[in-house]
């Protein structure tokens, strides 16, 4: 019998249907909700796949040095969540 790879369906960040059924969860809409993380390549993919807002806060894992490498921009960088009003 040959077996054949079956490649892993993803439904952590960023998958978008992890992201929507929060929004149902929760009962909001994308429109209204401002995805915030530290990582270009998960958080912030997530938050524009999903079509939420987006702010980057530089404490964690993306540098400022680091956003230019990506095909896509966050909405909006902070320096940490703390300059980020409710």
């Amino acid at each position: 019998m040959v077996r054949h790879a079956v490649k892993a369906y993803v439904i952590g960040k960023p998958n978008p249907l992890m992201m929507r059924s929060a929004l149902r969860q929760l009962g909001v809409h994308s429109e209204e909700t401002t995805m915030i993380g530290d990582r270009m390549d998960t958080d912030m993919v997530a938050g524009i796949e999903s079509g939420m807002k987006t702010i980057l806060v530089l404490t964690g894992v993306t540098r400022q040095e680091d956003i230019g490498r990506f095909p896509y921009l966050p909405g909006r960088i902070a320096q940490s969540v703390a300059e980020i009003e409710p």
